[in-house]
């Protein structure tokens, strides 16, 4: 339920609860520049993990949510900032949506 709260937020909505998830944990903010560094590709977990050096378990919070370190609604998935796909039988691959994009980009010309 508080899930569907967060994602019905208009864009500018959005905003400031991105930069308070990306102030709560530093790994969604590194996870969601490296996506933008490797843009339009995308990556999966362990890869991702490597380039911003944690670990793969902590990824996965950063991007699906973990509770109790990692909200669900803080997510990067959740707040529309990655997308995920399936390739393949059991494989994730991430990528940066548009909007997270503008969102990346933005707080880098800060």
């Amino acid at each position: 339920m508080e899930e569907d709260k967060v994602s019905s937020f208009s864009v500018e909505e959005k905003r400031p609860i991105i930069v308070h998830a990306f102030r709560r944990s530093s790994l969604r903010k590194r996870i969601a520049e490296y996506l933008y560094e490797i843009s339009p590709s995308s990556s999966y977990p362990s890869e991702i993990a490597y380039h911003v050096k944690s670990t793969p378990t902590n990824v996965l919070g950063a991007l699906r949510g973990m509770e109790p370190r990692y909200r669900s609604e803080e997510s990067l998935l959740n707040l529309s900032i990655v997308e995920a796909h399936t390739a393949g039988q059991n494989m994730r691959l991430y990528k940066l949506t548009e909007f997270g994009r503008e969102i990346v980009s933005s707080l880098k010309g800060r």
